[in-house]
């Protein structure tokens, strides 16, 4: 598969140049107004309206070819590989227990506490730390 995702990568970075170039060469609709009356149509490589459609049909054409490319990418690259195994998405993998996550079954109940260090007074059993007042 990397193959033909080399093969559409290419493809549609070479399309999307050439759209570039020639959206960059064609002629905006003002311009058109000008070549009416006489300024620039001499100037231009296929004659006054030749090259609009022209450059407008390969326009259209490459845009086509970099669609195409895009969903062929989008396709190749939602493929799972055959060895995965377990599942396809994310949530169906986490789904199945890890045995390198701990499970509240496999941790250790905690130990007693410590006795406390000679000369402290033990908590007291309400919960509440008393301030001593003067």
């Amino acid at each position: 598969m990397t193959i033909l995702n080399n093969i559409l990568l290419i493809v549609q970075v070479l399309s999307a140049l050439a759209m570039i170039g020639l959206v960059l060469v064609q002629h905006g609709k003002g311009a058109d107004m000008g070549a009416a009356f006489g300024s620039g149509s001499s100037g231009s490589l296929f004659g006054a309206s030749g090259g609009a459609n022209f450059l407008s049909r390969s326009t259209g054409i490459l845009a086509a070819v970099f669609f195409v490319s895009t969903l062929g990418l989008a396709y190749v690259g939602n493929q799972r590989p055959a060895e995965s195994g377990t599942g396809g998405s994310v949530l169906e993998r986490t789904a199945t227990p890890d045995a390198s996550i701990p499970t509240p079954s496999s941790v250790p109940a905690p130990a007693t506490a410590p006795a406390p260090a000679p000369g402290v007074p033990p908590a007291s059993s309400s919960g509440a730390a008393q301030i001593p007042t003067k």
